[in-house]
């Protein structure tokens, strides 16, 4: 499979760097940040050095799933 085709097919359920930091509220650099940190939603590179980053629609929701804070208001609401 080509590059080009496996760009096609992540595209479809993956988002760009920024539009990931849009969805999550943070800044594009923030996200960058976590990146180099390893603290970050998991994410993909597509292509050699200057490479695509992209960020797959399921890892971004099991990243904000395993970093949710539950409080003891929205504890006793769930009861």
């Amino acid at each position: 499979m080509s590059t080009q085709a496996l760009e096609t097919i992540t595209s479809a359920l993956s988002v760009s760097a920024n539009e990931a930091a849009a969805m999550l509220g943070v800044s594009p650099r923030t996200l960058a940040n976590w990146r180099t940190q390893g603290i970050g939603p998991a994410f993909v590179r597509i292509g050699a050095v200057h490479s695509r980053t992209l960020y797959r629609l399921d890892d971004l929701k099991t990243w904000l799933d395993n970093n949710r804070v539950e409080t003891s208001a929205s504890k006793a609401v769930a009861s």
